[in-house]
This record gives structure tokens, sequence and C-alpha cells, in this order.
């Protein structure tokens, strides 16, 4: 399945916003320096679908902040 995000990186505190079944918005303390952002972002999403963030893939937008991510179904 494949949902679409939006990530603000470098915020003052993180946020997961539901927009619909498979658009969010998602705000990370990290900043988008050496992938940590991206990394935040994969540990918060599996955290929502109670799986293993290894099992979540960038699909595009690796340096962009809107992102489409792969998640098992």
């Amino acid at each position: 399945m494949y949902i679409r995000v939006r990530v603000y990186a470098g915020a003052k505190k993180e946020i997961f916003e539901t927009h619909s079944s498979d658009s969010f918005l998602i705000s990370v303390k990290e900043p988008a320096e050496g992938n940590r952002a991206n990394t935040r972002v994969l540990e918060i999403v599996a955290r929502h679908f109670e799986i293993e963030p290894k099992q979540i893939r960038i699909i595009s937008g690796h340096h962009a902040p809107g992102k489409i991510l792969s998640i098992p179904d």
C-alpha cells in the first residue's frame, strides 16, 4: 500500500496528523541532513501502523518534503 507524507524537518515539536487514510502530515525535530529526518519519519509511521521501520520504503521524495512511502498491506 502506498501512502503520501508531507514532512517538516527541524520543527520545534513532533506532530503526526492524519488527513485521510493514506495522507499524513509529520513534523520532526531532526534536521534534513544526513538522512536523520527520513529515519525519524519512518519510525513514526511504523509506530502508527504497528510494523517495523525496515518494512517501510521511500518510493519517491528522498530529498523533498513530499514523500510517497510503501508499507505492507
